[in-house]
């Protein structure tokens, strides 16, 4: 059998460019029969991992290796855009070692449109690597195709110096290009010049032939082109994939030596990765300490601090704890992490009580990493750290968002900047996501891609396999539609590939050496230096990865402790709130949870209420029901009949009782599992872990052999009958899916409790912090301002003389929206206003702040926008007058501060008077109201003083608020949906077709939200879409997983008058089908807003009908048409 490695290959991580899909790249070489295979994706590494992995599983060598960009001169030179292609494979572990050197350079260094590196660089890193010319955009081949032999000369030989002869082999291919067949005739002679090797290749983008189409639509959606598109980038056949040693064979044939070559430079390549061996960061410890004994010194001396009585239980568990943390060596860990947060917790920057399963460990309390009391909650250590499964602990920590990047700092300062990075994330296309991109890159209309796209079920990790098996409709039309099935099997080809490389929200990685001798680097989305590998691959590495995770929550509990002090004077520690506190109990019991953390939507609002809390251990559960599981399968409802005393769920064993008496007989947590495995069947909870995460993962080979072992356990210890242990181990198994970590749980309880308890003592300044944390978000800040007011908080419109930045408390508990929120005044502005308002007291008249504030920074514009926006309000005089001498106002103030600056005084000395003479303010009428709260609109985010729909609140309370639409929404896709408000911005489009359609906001008192108006029914509601105009939508609500929307089906102007009642009368006789048919036909007819009562004398009762009866009274022809089914004196009109 003929033998050939590919050493020119590109996976899906040469990004929406290479469709190849490692585990399905390495199978189909393995049915080849290749020994060996290369990963060489464009500038980068990201796939080096999986790759080697999946290779190793194979029993395939691997080859890392990377096709670099390599500049024409420095990297460094940002103005040169040619660039060419190299291949570099690692022959041993330095040349991997070099090359993601390389790698990182180019990325770190040498980014201009693509991450490249230079000649230089590959001198240093030269050793361990073999090199190849590349495809025809390598230089040598551009060189030979351009008729420069003499430079290909020159340039062969530099590259020789810098690899070697041995190390550096000229690559031919055939792809039926003809510039390859020149390339390969210029390629052969100078290989024979300068006596180096051939090598064959064939730049592979996808695995089989028949995936030429998949990888072709893919770079349609990189190009965002569609497959017609005639000048878009496209392959020119397709022979980009993986062919067998016999096809390379044929089509090299004059060329022996180029594919013995392949497997000679396989057969030097060997790169040994390493994994789960740790490579954990010392810690500097103080002298005459180690880590372990530095561990336990700290953890004894907060014994007392945490323990009024330190009995043998904390003694023993503390004991236990050290012990296994030492035995598996991390000990270092645990004080990186306690060095990181006692930093935060000694700078201000709040900190979370804990997160996941670390809020189980007396230890993690003791060093103050968490805030829970393990012991008291019934926390299990072994949850969080197993001595039966060797695994890197998981200590996440939630941090104030706002200063999260403080602590990452204080890190990089503390282990050096060369050891920290964060990780990458790659977003993939997911499967409804695949099915709109492919329907976008075939050139499929919107709507028949939506209608496929919207039969995928919305289940989270849906595939479109599953969907086939699990939605009839979508199998149907797969089946029975050649144009449906075309388009999904292309996206199933793509499903699943990432299509672009972002930052990972939390995870940062610390090292002990420098990164780049563990993982390539690159520049992160936010600037920072991040991993090429994603971080379940790091930590297959064994780096020490840690998730710092932004809370808003804590800088709303932070800004709100701040407020309280300054408002009142109070000072409230957040450590030692009271845990029963009635009001805070009362008030969550009233369901009154806007703002408040993880109990906000109506779901969980109806449970806490179901629940009635009275005291934070209440609120434990909560966290843990809330979720699709619980839900679906009666937990939740058992759990709240057992708490008020009506207890449903059965326990099989009485051993059970004890461990199941807090959940009222519910299985709802993990550590639950656990104890219930140890008690029966004596499992040590290391063991009880295992099995937990075994019955989570639903790994069938393990649970028969532990199902055994249970069932032998708990006959051996307990007499149990194989047949009830046999059934209580399938109650675990199933409730394993859905149970919750209860030390989490306890953690987020916490953090909701702490928000309810500041919202219940302190409302105003909780909100007012609330508002800061949304201040970037108009569609939240908006939907929060109205839940103030309907609280009865007033929020004041800004003010010069009162503003903080943001928004503050005044002493009347009122709050005050601040400068920073004003559409185009920058932070140097704001600063210099209050600056200049705390050096001379506050403003009297706008002469006066134009010659106070200083005026390079307050421009023109920004007055202009204070005064339309109200915050010149104060000084005593109106809008209209102030606009009208602002420029007047303007150049007084600018020639007051030049004196100033030229060292001019009064008279008396008094810098402040001097040349500021009052302007006389002239008379005008005050703009019109609908006017100002435009210019509040544009500038605010949203209308402060009133609300142009104030006069419509009554009529708006027949229509579905839009905040229902907005977030995780309870509203179905493709419900029929009833809403009104004003449409603050119409942009009217004309389709391919030449067709008119209109997309619009519409927004009401408690949000906004995004309105489509196809061409077939834009032309009937053509008058009443404009901009500022009030009106009532009837349409069909829209959610896929990009955005959610309103289809209108109509739209009419609202009246803001209360809607008329109408009373129709039906005689006894008229009670018939026929008469109900005519009545139908006229409601449809004469469709509107005047509500409808059926008055029926013969059944004796009166029926309110549904919206969709509801008509217009006052339509030319309604009263005759009435009269002539019902009869004279049917309809009695009233306002309601």
């Amino acid at each position: 059998m003929q033998r050939f490695t590919h050493l020119h290959v590109h996976t899906e991580y040469s990004l929406l460019d290479g469709a190849s899909k490692i585990p399905e790249l390495v199978a189909y070489a393995k049915e080849l029969g290749m020994d060996s295979l290369a990963i060489t994706d464009h500038g980068v590494m990201y796939g080096a991992v999986e790759f080697y992995q999946e290779c190793t599983k194979a029993g395939i060598k691997p080859i890392i290796g990377c096709e670099v960009y390599l500049a024409k001169g420095s990297h460094l030179d940002m103005t040169e855009k040619t660039r060419y292609h190299l291949i570099l494979l690692a022959e041993n572990d330095i040349g991997y070692h070099n090359l993601m050197r390389i790698v990182s350079k180019g990325q770190l260094e040498g980014f201009y449109y693509k991450p490249r590196v230079d000649k230089d660089i590959l001198r240093t890193y030269s050793e361990g690597i073999i090199c190849l010319s590349a495809c025809i955009a390598g230089e040598v081949p551009r060189l030979i195709n351009s008729g420069n032999m003499d430079g290909a000369r020159r340039c062969v030989q530099e590259y020789i110096d810098i690899f070697g002869k041995d190390n550096y082999f000229l690559e031919i291919q055939n792809h039926d290009i003809p510039e390859e067949k020149t390339a390969a005739e210029g390629l052969r002679q100078l290989a024979q010049e300068f006596g180096i090797g051939l090598v064959a290749t064939n730049d592979l983008h996808y695995v089989r032939r028949e995936d030429a189409e998949a990888q072709d639509v893919l770079l349609c959606i990189q190009t965002t082109s569609n497959v017609d598109d005639p000048g878009r980038m496209r392959f020119p056949n397709d022979s980009f994939y993986l062919k067998s040693a016999e096809e390379m064979a044929e089509l090299f044939g004059g060329y022996p030596e180029a594919l013995e070559n392949t497997c000679r430079i396989a057969d030097r390549c060997n790169v040994k990765l390493e994994f789960g061996h740790l490579l954990l960061p010392e810690f500097p410890v103080p002298e005459g300490f180690d880590a372990v004994s530095y561990l336990r010194h700290l953890c004894e001396e907060a014994l007392p601090e945490r323990y009024e009585v330190v009995d043998e239980t904390v003694r023993k568990r503390l004991d236990f704890e050290l012990d296994i943390i030492n035995t598996m060596g991390y000990a270092c860990y645990f004080l990186i992490v306690w060095d990181f947060i006692n930093y935060c917790r000694s700078h201000d920057i709040p900190v979370g009580p804990g997160r996941g399963s670390a809020a189980g460990s007396i230890v993690a309390y003791l060093l103050r990493i968490t805030n829970i009391e393990p012991l008291r909650y019934h926390l299990l250590f072994e949850r969080f750290l197993n001595p039966e499964r060797v695994s890197m602990p998981d200590i996440d920590t939630d941090f104030c968002y706002v200063k999260r990047n403080q602590v990452l700092d204080y890190v990089v300062r503390r282990y050096g900047q060369e050891r920290v990075s964060q990780i990458i994330t790659f977003g993939t296309l997911q499967a409804r996501a695949a099915v709109r991109d492919v329907g976008k890159a075939l050139g499929m209309s919107y709507t028949s891609v939506d209608e496929v796209a919207k039969m995928i079920p919305r289940e989270l990790g849906i595939t479109l396999d599953k969907a086939l098996k699990s939605s009839n409709d979508f199998k149907r039309a797969y089946e029975s539609r050649p144009e449906v099935k075309k388009l999904v099997d292309l996206a199933r080809s793509v499903e699943g590939l990432p299509r672009n490389a972002g930052t990972h929200a939390a995870g940062v990685i610390i090292a002990p050496r420098d990164l780049r001798d563990y993982v390539p680097l690159q520049q992160g989305s936010d600037s920072g230096v991040i991993t090429q590998y994603d971080k379940n691959k790091v930590e297959e590495l064994g780096l020490l990865k840690m998730d710092f995770l932004g809370l808003r929550t804590l800088t709303v509990i932070g800004d709100c402790i701040q407020f309280i002090k300054e408002t009142t004077g109070e000072i409230v520690d957040i450590d030692n709130i009271p845990l029963h506190d009635k009001e805070t109990c009362e008030m969550l019991c009233r369901g009154e949870t806007a703002c408040v953390f993880q109990l906000e939507s109506a779901g969980i609002t109806k449970l806490v209420m179901d629940l009635a809390p009275e005291s934070f251990e209440d609120l434990i559960p909560l966290v843990a029901l809330y979720r699709p599981g619980p839900l679906g399968t009666g937990m939740a409802e058992d759990f709240i009949a057992g708490r008020h005393g009506q207890r449903t769920a059965e326990v099989l064993h009485p051993l059970m009782e004890p461990i199941l008496e807090d959940t009222y007989g519910v299985i709802l947590y993990q550590e639950q599992v656990m104890q219930i495995t140890s008690a029966l069947a004596g499992f040590t909870l290391g063991q009880a872990d295992i099995l937990r995460r075994a019955m989570g993962k639903k790994k069938a080979k393990e649970l028969d052999s532990m199902r055994a072992s249970f069932i032998e356990g708990a006959k051996r210890l307990h007499d149990i009958p194989e047949e009830l242990s046999d059934r209580i181990f399938s109650l675990l198994q199933h409730f394993a899916g859905y149970g919750f970590n209860k030390s989490h749980s306890v953690a987020y309880a916490l953090v909701a409790y702490e928000t309810a308890y500041l919202k219940a003592h302190w409302r105003a300044q909780y909100y007012a912090a609330f508002l800061n944390s949304v201040i970037g978000d108009g569609d939240k800040l908006s939907w929060y301002i109205s839940v103030c007011k309907n609280d009865n908080i007033k929020i004041l419109a800004p003010d010069v003389n009162e503003s903080g930045r943001d928004f503050t408390v005044l002493p009347n508990k009122t709050i005050r929206f601040g400068l920073a929120g004003i559409k185009s005044t920058g932070g140097a502005a704001v600063e210099a206003i209050i600056s200049a308002r705390s050096e001379g007291g506050p403003f009297t008249s706008l002469t006066d702040f134009c010659c106070r504030a200083n005026m390079r920074v307050v421009n023109k514009r920004v007055v202009e926008n204070l005064i339309k926006c109200g915050a010149m309000d104060s000084f005593g005089a109106r809008r209209s007058q102030l606009l009208a001498v602002l420029d007047q106002a303007i150049d007084l103030g600018a020639a007051c501060q030049r004196d100033r600056a030229n060292g001019q005084l009064g008279l008396f000395g008094d810098d402040q008077t001097f040349g500021m003479e009052e302007i006389r303010l002239p008379q005008r009428t005050e703009i019109p109201k609908q006017t100002l709260l435009q210019y509040e609109k544009e500038l605010l985010g949203f209308y402060v003083t009133d609300h142009p729909l104030s006069e419509y609140k009554e009529v708006m309370q027949r229509f579905m608020p839009l905040h229902q639409f907005i977030g995780e929404t309870q509203v179905q896709d493709n419900q029929f949906v009833r809403v009104a408000g004003i449409i603050s911005s119409c942009n009217i489009k004309t389709t391919k077709s030449g067709d008119t359609m209109a997309l619009l906001t519409l927004e009401d008192f408690t949000g906004r939200f995004p309105v489509i108006i196809f061409p077939k029914n834009y032309q009937a509601c053509i008058r009443d879409v404009f901009e500022d105009n009030v009106v009532s939508i009837e349409g069909r609500f829209s959610v896929d997983e990009r955005e959610s929307k309103i289809i209108a089906m109509s739209v009419h102007s609202l009246s803001s008058k209360p809607p008329t009642e109408l009373m129709l009368r039906i005689e006894a006789h008229l009670e018939n089908p026929l008469v109900q048919r005519e009545l139908m036909q006229l409601f449809q007819k004469y469709k509107g807003e005047d509500v409808v009562y059926l008055k029926l004398m013969g059944s004796r009762k009166i029926i309110k009908t549904t919206a969709d009866f509801w008509v217009n009274s006052e339509a030319p022809g309604f009263a005759d048409d009435i009269v002539k089914i019902l009869g004279e004196g049917c309809v009695t009109r009233k306002n309601s």
